[in-house]
């Protein structure tokens, strides 16, 4: 084997620059059939590959999770996991991810750094912190047949790996930890292990893929179906997260380490919302996320989630963008003599911004109305190829949050042409069907999860 190929780039139609520097595949043989594959067999992707991915050590590191995270994480086992949430004192969301225990006093964490490493050195408590970015692959399998595919590659009997649930498997003497996931609570898999192997451990997941027709996925299927049609509210991607706004102390440190704060150092806003950023953050209560709030101990942010645990100002839902209305705002960039909408015919509104002078991550979001009054906001607008329809996700009053009813979404960023288009509420997720019931009893873990 040729240890020096890179087999992410291996079948690569297209590829996509998440970060300076950072390039992954963005299309194999296209949206479409990749989307798909999830329902008649499996999709394999590494668009995790680019999380980051920290750990946290020491005598202190419940006591000190408990602190910063809205979850409770005295009864956290080796076998277990936590969907964690840091807020700061407003009750914003300042990052969320998973939280493992791979051993007894150390727990890595995917996606909760930058703010984790600023948090764990400026604790007294007695505990320290290791970036292992880059150190370890991250393997996604989703799919009816993900299972069959990964019992095949690693020849193990794995159906003992419950929902939310993980353990190391040893394969050809290579040790890989597997965990039970799937964010719209359809049956997937994550691999880990360590950066030497994943050659090795890719192949052996592909190689079985291809016997049960799982597709390779790129990062733009993964944007377009594992958010927001899963109905997953997404740091990055729905939102962008307060990380400047949320205290002196934390924004130098973000300024001493631009390349770990890239999705927030330079922000690009689109949509009628405009630079409205308050608006565009969001607490656990905006993203559906209640059941992740545990007032049981003292974390930052817990007396602004009680008061707004009481006001329950937006909650999220799927919106289902009118056909025609949209159509009518396309034909605007058709018509000699007319001035041209956005472009609404692009597939998502998820991109880096790559100008020369300031690259930063782009932010869209649009205001959802009732009648003449702005009830909450969407964001995260997708055409679903797998229900030929116009989707995104909407944070609003749960007034107006029962499925069928009918709002309207304003269409523009300020300073461009703006029109309404009329949208429905729908269910979430809205590929709901491919729910399993097993995963909703699991403690702290999100059905969509």
């Amino acid at each position: 084997m040729n240890e020096s190929r890179n087999p992410l780039m291996e079948g690569a139609s297209l590829l996509y620059q998440v970060a300076p520097g950072a390039l992954l595949p963005y299309e194999y043989r296209g949206v479409r059939p990749e989307i798909k594959a999830y329902q008649t067999s499996a999709w394999i992707g590494t668009a995790l590959m680019i999380s980051p991915i920290y750990d946290v050590y020491g005598p202190d590191v419940i006591k000190f999770f408990n602190s910063i995270c809205t979850n409770d994480f005295s009864k956290l086992g080796m076998k277990g996991l936590r969907h964690a949430v840091i807020c700061n004192e407003k009750g914003q969301i300042m990052t969320d991810g998973v939280a493992i225990k791979v051993a007894e006093d150390r727990i890595r964490t995917y996606w909760l750094n930058p703010p984790l490493a600023y948090l764990v050195e400026s604790s007294e408590m007695d505990v320290h912190g290791e970036d292992m970015s880059g150190k370890e692959y991250i393997i996604q399998i989703d799919g009816e047949k993900s299972l069959e595919i990964l019992e095949d590659a690693f020849q193990a009997d794995l159906h003992d790996i419950k929902f939310a649930r993980h353990r190391c498997q040893d394969v050809d003497g290579k040790t890989v930890r597997i965990i039970r996931l799937g964010m719209s609570g359809n049956l997937a898999y994550e691999i880990h292990g360590d950066i030497s192997e994943f050659i090795y451990i890719y192949d052996k997941v592909c190689e079985s893929g291809k016997k049960f027709g799982a597709q390779k996925l790129g990062l733009h299927a993964y944007n377009l179906f594992n958010h927001t049609e899963a109905g997953f509210p997404n740091i990055n991607l729905h939102y962008p997260l307060p990380w400047f706004e949320s205290g002196e102390g934390l924004a130098n440190y973000l300024y001493q380490h631009p390349e770990t704060a890239f999705y927030n150092i330079k922000r690009y806003l689109l949509g009628s919302v405009g630079d409205d950023l308050e608006s565009r953050f969001m607490t656990p209560f905006d993203v559906g996320w209640d059941f992740l709030v545990k007032f049981n101990h003292d974390f930052t942010g817990k007396d602004a989630l009680l008061k707004l645990a009481e006001e329950k100002r937006r909650t999220a839902v799927t919106l289902e963008w009118n056909g025609e209305d949209v159509g009518k705002i396309f034909t605007t960039k058709l018509i000699p003599g007319e001035e041209p909408c956005e472009d609404i015919s692009v597939q998502s509104d998820v991109f880096w911004n790559e100008q020369p002078e300031e690259p930063g991550f782009t932010y869209r979001a649009d205001k959802v109305f009732a009648g003449e009054n702005q009830i909450g906001i969407s964001s995260g607008r997708i055409i679903s190829y797998n229900y030929n329809s116009m989707i995104s996700l909407g944070f609003i009053n749960p007034k107006y949050a029962k499925e069928g009813t009918k709002l309207e979404i304003l269409w523009g960023t300020p300073g461009t042409r703006q029109m309404k288009v009329r949208a429905t509420v729908k269910k979430l997720p809205y590929n709901s069907e491919f729910i399993r019931n097993e995963n909703k009893d699991v403690e702290e873990i999100p059905h969509l999860f």
